[in-house]
């Protein structure tokens, strides 16, 4: 029997086969046959989820061989793509034909589908994550049927499939909202983060793409300000570049985090060397800017809450770290972005702040993940479909205004759950 893990590891699946298809035609034959066997039917993408989302015992269908473009539209800008392309494929893909994606998050390992599925975001106060870029997609459902659907074509299922996490069918192609190639100014430097927090506002709605990640231990956030210009690229130098964000972010921030794993009591004076690092700046395409190398394993939980509570609910976390006397080496990461009105996203119907928290490969997580969930509860708080949370259909459906909206999609498109594991039972219920 095959055995899949996702990248964090934490995450292991024994399915009874793995499929590799290269077409839709091939999508389309293995959910039939599946569907004559019996067995359920789960996609995998990069296995960048830290939930089981993906894990199951029925056919695991792996989509590294369905990852090309198809199709550019470079009058409308839109790109259609299948939906197994990797995101940093498709950055250089589009960069080639003076195109880029409006928005992207921190890493671009994933691809496109499970990007989307998930609710992957990035940052920007007037930006909307990824899924709200997406203008038309195809779905095989669990018939073996496929529906083309835009908002003119199965307007129903294309309004709840663009966050569908699985549970609606396959995505098979998908069509995005692009925009012209894009430079950004980029300024990094550490701020202490009380000041910070008392001009929030001023800060998100300064920037074209503002984050900040505090530093636990001490009082001090490393900042992030993107803005897009006109001014010619001023990369940082190759060695510069190499330093920064393999050197210093992953192979010395590894190394300290394995050595805090072996001797706790050193985390708090590792931690205040983080925010030495002074001010950083350079102009680049945007593709380069948003996304950054992941060598260092980790945890992940992430809350998206209303953005006006994002002050209070960081002081809540930073109260609840210093009480319990958690020894941290990972920042708390925050960033920013629109409404939009996609049933299971986030950000549905709010503007909304996005607190993530990290835990270091194989320390233990529960203490601090369950005290940080508690504190988003009392805000309504949505957890990333791709990272570790402790919710339930019960606790998340009204926190959901269309919730049952999606439902009604599900039942319809798959009645006998042909797309369900533990992980959907779990958080949409059987």
């Amino acid at each position: 029997m095959p055995t899949w893990s996702n990248w964090a590891r934490n995450q292991i699946a024994h399915p009874a086969a793995v499929d590799h298809p290269a077409s839709e035609e091939e999508l389309v034959a293995l959910v039939r046959q599946a569907a004559a066997e019996g067995r359920p039917v789960k996609v995998v993408g990069s296995g960048h989820s830290f939930t089981d989302i993906a894990v199951t015992r029925g056919r695991l269908v792996v989509l590294d061989r369905y990852d090309r473009v198809l199709h550019v539209d470079t009058d409308r800008f839109q790109v259609t793509v299948q939906a197994g392309i990797p995101l940093q494929r498709l950055n250089l893909e589009l960069d080639r034909r003076g195109l880029a994606m409006p928005n992207l998050g921190d890493i671009a390992y994933q691809t496109v589908a499970g990007a989307t599925s998930t609710a992957t975001h990035g940052t920007g106060g007037l930006l909307t994550g990824l899924a709200a870029q997406i203008v038309a997609l195809r779905l095989v459902t669990a018939d073996g049927s496929v529906l083309a659907c835009s908002a003119e074509e199965e307007p129903e299922v294309f309004h709840c499939a663009r966050v569908g996490l699985g549970a609606l069918g396959i995505v098979s192609t998908v069509t995005l909202q692009v925009v012209p190639a894009f430079r950004l100014e980029v300024v990094e430097q550490p701020e202490r983060v009380d000041a910070l927090l008392v001009d929030l506002d001023t800060h998100v709605d300064g920037n074209d793409h503002f984050e900040f990640f505090w530093v636990p231990h001490t009082g001090w956030a490393l900042t992030k300000r993107n803005n897009r210009t006109e001014e010619p690229l001023d990369r940082r130098p190759r060695w510069k570049e190499w330093r920064d964000d393999v050197l210093v972010e992953n192979i010395a921030f590894g190394a300290v985090c394995r050595l805090g794993r072996t001797r706790p009591q050193w985390v708090p004076r590792l931690a205040r060397a983080l925010p030495s690092s002074g001010r950083v700046s350079y102009v680049d395409d945007s593709y380069r800017v948003f996304a950054s190398p992941r060598l260092v394993r980790f945890y992940e939980m992430e809350y998206a809450v209303p953005r006006e509570a994002c002050a209070e609910a960081l002081q809540r976390v930073r109260a609840f770290v210093k009480e319990r006397d958690l020894k941290l080496s990972f920042p708390v990461e925050v960033r920013f972005t629109a409404a939009d009105d996609i049933p299971l996203s986030t950000a549905y119907g709010r503007p909304s702040a996005y607190l993530a928290v990290h835990v270091f490969e194989g320390m233990p997580y529960h203490e601090y993940f369950e005290g940080v969930e508690r504190i988003m509860d009392d805000y309504g708080g949505r957890p990333h479909w791709g990272k570790l949370h402790f919710q339930t259909a019960a606790t998340l459906a009204e926190r959901y205004p269309e919730w049952e909206r999606f439902q009604a999609v599900r039942r319809r498109l798959d009645p006998e759950g042909r797309f369900a594991n533990d992980y959907t039972r779990r958080v949409l219920g059987p």
